[in-house]
């Protein structure tokens, strides 16, 4: 007896389920969602920890910054080659556990009274490194968990669950602060990475094919072999110098902000963490039409258009004053959170797509090491600033340096195209 065509009267293509009902893919969203939610509380509590318990001045609190980001510079590319040797989801639950752990001896060792703004540092920068390892593993593994064709879909799931949690993160972080004292704060951090260990945990994988064996080719080269792949690729190296100015001076103006709405603008830490909350609404709102604008726009236009346009808005956040002026630094927060948004989806999913499996954790840790690794050097970066020419001056600065990134898209092939070559 011949089998009855599946296909729908009219030729209509069957609704194809949501992700959210793959077991795996819904663990590894609920365990970022969880683990994101703890950084940003702990976004908000390290600098205010720095500020109000430890005295920290400026260019220090900016030290908190650029240690947090200097393991992607050392350490991106040998975790490339660990993320493409060992089991990744077991990778990532170590990491998290680890980060659990550092995290919640804060609080334990403020109980003590032995808290110091040096074991503030080794906290932050061993988080640091087990951040690099856990961030290269986790954008090699999501191909494995979804075909192709639902990349964007994944992808802009993902990171609209990332600014869920800017959205509310920043003000239990703040509200805590406020309550129970910026160190105690930090248990809340650890719990989210425990419980984001445990979701990592319950993920099954379908076998996958062995990989092909390799001849054993010297350390260096190895290490290098993501880089080289980049440099073949003229919208990659596009994309990777845009990407790299971009971070550069918004972490410049990140290391200084906290610093900024405390003494400019005369916030408390419940309002800081309020302004960071409302920043996260340009991203979320983004992030849920992330598919339709990309295939509205173009796979390839919406890379420069999502740099270029909101450019005007960063404008607004040097000339925030107090009271309800400080409206205008979160509206500028807002339009950043929207061009990241649909700027990182659009890219993220063009390198998952066109990378061979075998390479994509060399290939998005040689992405790390050189756009977050600017980083801490734009985090010391906004620190002198500010303290040779003033917290509103730095600000100005580090705001048209931001937008001027959006250049290396603009004038990129990319002007050109409507939807990126296929890979």
């Amino acid at each position: 007896m011949t089998q009855q065509a599946t296909t729908p009267v009219g030729g209509a293509a069957p609704r194809r389920p949501s992700l959210l009902r793959s077991r795996n893919f819904g663990l590894l969203l609920a365990g970022q969602t969880v683990s994101e939610l703890g950084t940003r509380v702990s976004n908000v509590a390290v600098p205010l920890l720095a500020v109000g318990t430890l005295d920290a001045s400026v260019f220090q609190v900016a030290l908190l910054t650029a240690l947090a980001w200097l393991p992607y510079l050392i350490f991106s590319l040998p975790a490339g080659i660990l993320a493409d040797r060992v089991d990744q989801r077991r990778l990532m639950v170590a990491c998290d556990l680890g980060r659990a752990a550092l995290l919640l001896s804060v609080p334990v060792v403020a109980l003590a009274d032995l808290l110091t703004l040096g074991f503030l540092y080794a906290v932050v920068g061993i988080s640091g490194v087990l951040t690099v390892l856990f961030t290269v593993a986790h954008k090699s593994m999501l191909p494995r968990l979804v075909p192709p064709d639902r990349l964007v879909d994944a992808n802009a799931k993902l990171t609209v669950s990332q600014d869920s949690a800017e959205l509310v993160g920043p003000t239990i972080g703040g509200v805590l602060v406020g309550l129970v004292g910026a160190a105690r704060t930090f248990v809340v951090t650890g719990l989210a990475f425990a419980v984001s260990g445990l979701t990592l945990l319950l993920i099954r994988e379908a076998p996958s094919e062995p990989a092909p064996r390799r001849d054993r080719v010297p350390l260096r080269v190895e290490m290098t072999e993501g880089l080289g792949f980049i440099r073949r690729q003229p919208i990659l190296r596009s994309i990777l110098a845009c990407t790299t100015a971009s971070n550069f001076f918004v972490m410049a103006s990140g290391s200084i902000e906290v610093v900024f709405l405390l003494e400019e603008l005369h916030a408390t830490p419940a309002l800081v963490g309020l302004v960071f909350s409302v920043s996260a609404v340009g991203g979320l709102v983004v992030g849920a039409f992330a598919g339709r604008l990309t295939a509205w726009l173009g796979s390839a236009r919406v890379i420069w258009v999502a740099m270029a346009a909101p450019g005007p808005l960063y404008l607004l956040m040097p000339l925030a004053r107090p009271g309800w002026g400080m409206l205008l630094y979160g509206i500028g927060l807002a339009a950043f959170s929207a061009n990241a948004v649909l700027y990182n989806v659009a890219t993220l999913t063009y390198r998952q797509r066109i990378t061979p499996p075998a390479l994509l954790g060399r290939v998005n840790a040689a992405f790390l090491w050189v756009c977050f690794g600017v980083i801490p050097l734009g985090a010391l970066t906004g620190g002198a600033l500010a303290s040779q020419l003033g917290l509103r001056p730095a600000l100005w600065i580090c705001v048209l340096g931001t937008w001027s990134a959006a250049l290396f898209v603009v004038l990129s092939p990319l002007r050109r195209m409507r939807d990126m070559p296929a890979a």
